[in-house]
C-alpha cells in the first residue's frame, strides 16, 4: 500500500474532514501509542498503520479489506 492509496482509504473509511484530524490526533496503542502521522514519519508501513487504525476505531470487515470499490487494501502480512 502506498501512502496515498492510504490517505485515500481513511478518507474513504472515516470521512475527508474527519480523515486527517484522525490520523494526527489518535494514538494506536498496537503502535506503541504512536499515532498515524508519526508511524508513517518513522517509517511504519502504509498498511500497518492502516490495519491498526482499522483494529482501534473497530472499523467494518468491508471497509477494512478494501470492498468499496473506491478502496484497494492489501491484507496483512
Amino acid at each position: 500500500m502506498r501512502l496515498s492509496e492510504f490517505r485515500d482509504a481513511v478518507a474513504i473509511a472515516f470521512g475527508e474532514e474527519y480523515a486527517p484530524t484522525l490520523c494526527r490526533e489518535m494514538a494506536l496503542t498496537s503502535l506503541d501509542s504512536l499515532t498515524a502521522q508519526q508511524a508513517l514519519a518513522k517509517g511504519v508501513a502504509p498498511r500497518d498503520v492502516w490495519h491498526a487504525l482499522c483494529d482501534q476505531m473497530d472499523v467494518d470487515p468491508a471497509v477494512r479489506a478494501g470492498q468499496d470499490p473506491r478502496m484497494i487494501i492489501p491484507p496483512r502480512r
